[in-house]
């Protein structure tokens, strides 16, 4: 029998059937609420794996938006472009923390310890980033990386998601290890309810798999 934490653990395969399915968690579960002001939907806490993370997922290009999805794909070709989390994760402070996981990992492959935060005490509330923390653990001979948010919209969720799952690799690739599932904890899921009726299109044409 799985362990009860296991059984909370949502999964999917794909970045976009994982879009969807968090989309439906907030339509479906979430409440009014408040968010700097502005009106949203506020979902329930939630968990989830994804084992496949794409910019050519079908259903991203299908419902996604698609100027901002191109757009990222070009920016990840160019090594230029580093993203928007970069300073937090090479250089916070005068620390490089993704090299500080490789080399924690490479040292105790079992460790727990390779977890890294992206905030710094006492800094602005309006300067906050979203997503707070990542962990990162080897389990059956994978690298399983899982990312923490505060808070996230999830109507556009998978334009973080994609890039993350991309700092995975690179850490996989540098311990000579295949990457396992995406990790995600999102604590306050919600959806802006200027972007509701947009949300409920790409529900209705996304019907849920086991729906008549």
């Amino acid at each position: 029998m799985p362990a009860e934490e296991d059984r909370e653990v949502r999964r999917w395969d794909t970045c976009g059937q994982a879009w969807i399915g968090v989309l439906r968690h907030v339509w479906t579960a979430g409440e009014a609420g408040l968010e700097d002001g502005d009106a949203i939907i506020e979902g329930p806490p939630l968990l989830f794996e994804v084992a496949s993370l794409s910019w050519e997922d079908p259903i991203l290009h299908e419902h996604g938006d698609h100027a901002r999805i191109v757009r990222r794909a070009q920016e990840r070709t160019r090594r230029t472009v580093r993203g928007r989390y970069w300073p937090r994760l090479h250089d916070l402070e005068g620390n490089d923390q993704i090299r500080w996981v490789v080399d924690l990992l490479r040292a105790r492959p079992w460790t727990t310890s390779a977890w890294i935060p992206l905030t710094i005490p006492g800094e602005p509330a309006e300067g906050l980033p979203a997503l707070t923390a990542l962990s990162f653990r080897i389990r059956g001979y994978r690298l399983i990386m899982t990312a923490m948010f505060r808070s996230q919209n999830v109507h556009r969720a998978y334009l973080t998601y994609i890039p993350l799952r991309e700092v995975q690799v690179q850490v996989a690739d540098e311990l000579g290890l295949p990457p396992g599932p995406l990790r995600v904890f999102v604590d306050v899921p919600h959806v802006h309810l200027a972007d509701a009726e947009r949300v409920a299109c790409v529900l209705t044409a996304v019907p849920e798999p086991n729906a008549a």
